[in-house]
């Protein structure tokens, strides 16, 4: 099994654009189960049938987005985690990416993906983002309403329904990006697909690189990168990358769509958002940086930061904007502290990692304006996030939030 497995990641065999976890479709199990299932171009049974059959809709909807990034280091989440005060629940649209959701070693990067652990984080952020939406129904213990095994009927309440689901949800080794709506919205979301890249060992396995999710709202595309590049603290090490950037660019690919309408390429979209650990780091003596970081002079390490740097000499994704960064780098605490590596008294033996912003959201596309740009913080790891307000026309508007990092739009 692992030859051919190995084999067709070397041979960068492509995944197929329609093999992602999704809600079912008009499922209204109560245990909200995902399921893997094809790509629903289609409204479901249970949405306006008229949708999709007349003119181009022109008006223009708003919506609120908020894209978080968070690499967990490895770290399996448990289920006492609490990411409720993370997540801003005025949003309609939700991006979560991770990165190193299992440990980078041989038997993740060359066998097959350990699913359990996307089901763990996929659960934590529905309970997070729905509350607790089913119950068991007095009016039926009344009645003695069981199911055929005498147990009392678990119903969802009309007061209050499931508000999100999972329209994309799909892990590359530790890279996992899982997209919830709300269910308002959608029926008018189309064409959802997957296309993975890896820039790892040997240039194509999957420890390192991208998973890249598309869809269409209204007449809008969007394009989401979740993204996990080369790391390295050695000078000349951010040309890597950029290399692994524009690998991404060029080898990332979706399906045309039924009427050869739909873009391709990430550049091609309406508006597209990289999010992930992109592991630039800042230019400068490890000591001069831990002294400005202690006294908070972000401004300082910011015009030595690798990322800004390469943005605005053109020589990565040229032209694309990041929010104001007015929070501590996000890497890299000892575990379940708010220590960096190298700070703490009588380890000498421990790894020395200068404090950097590894972990980023930054974005491109006419009117995106990002609101907010932040990070959070848990004992399991950091989290960047970011909120922007869009609109599905022209005229788009954007929020954005990070530590992890979030991001509103």
């Amino acid at each position: 099994m692992w030859p051919r497995l190995v084999a067709n990641k070397i041979l960068r065999k492509p995944l197929g654009s329609n093999n992602f976890v999704t809600d079912f479709p008009g499922n209204d199990s109560p245990d909200g189960l995902v399921v893997e299932a094809p790509s629903f171009d289609q409204p479901s049974s249970n949405s306006t049938p008229t949708i999709f059959n007349h003119h181009k809709d022109t008006n223009t909807h708003k919506y609120k987005v908020f894209v978080s990034t968070w690499n967990v280091g490895g770290e399996e989440p448990q289920q006492d985690l609490n990411i409720k005060d993370w997540i801003d629940t005025s949003c309609d649209i939700y991006v979560f990416g991770f990165q190193e959701i299992v440990p980078l070693k041989a038997s993740n990067v060359l066998g097959s993906e350990n699913s359990s652990i996307c089901m763990k984080w996929n659960s934590l952020i529905r309970e997070a983002l729905n509350k607790k939406t089913h119950y068991y129904s007095q009016d039926n213990l009344k009645h003695d309403k069981h199911d055929h095994d005498g147990n009392p009927n678990i119903i969802e309440s009309s007061n209050n329904p499931r508000e999100f689901y999972c329209i994309i949800s799909k892990q590359m080794v530790g890279i996992l990006i899982s997209v919830w709506v709300r269910s308002n919205i959608r029926p008018f979301i189309r064409h959802p697909n997957v296309s993975c890249v890896g820039c790892g060992i040997m240039g194509c396995l999957g420890n390192k690189g991208s998973v890249s999710v598309r869809f269409r709202l209204h007449e809008t595309s969007f394009c989401f990168v979740c993204t996990h590049l080369a790391s390295g603290s050695r000078e000349g090490d951010e040309k890597l990358r950029n290399s692994n950037v524009a690998d991404i660019l060029s080898r990332t690919s979706f399906p045309r769509g039924p009427l050869l309408d739909l873009p391709r390429k990430i550049l091609d979209h309406d508006r597209v958002i990289f999010l992930g650990d992109l592991n630039y780091r800042i230019s400068l003596p490890e000591a001069t940086t831990r002294s400005l970081v202690e006294r908070r002079e972000w401004n300082a390490l910011l015009k030595h930061d690798q990322l800004m740097m390469e943005l605005k000499e053109g020589q990565v994704l040229e032209g694309w904007h990041e929010g104001a960064i007015q929070f501590a780098p996000t890497y890299k605490y000892c575990p379940n502290s708010n220590v960096y590596y190298g700070c703490r008294p009588g380890n000498k033996g421990e790894k020395r990692r200068a404090p950097a912003w590894c972990d980023r959201i930054i974005w491109c596309g006419k009117g995106l304006k990002q609101h907010e740009y932040g990070r959070g913080t848990s004992k399991l790891l950091d989290k960047i996030s970011s909120q922007f307000q869009v609109s599905s026309a022209d005229d788009f508007l954007c929020k954005g939030s990070t530590k992890s990092s979030s991001f509103k739009i």
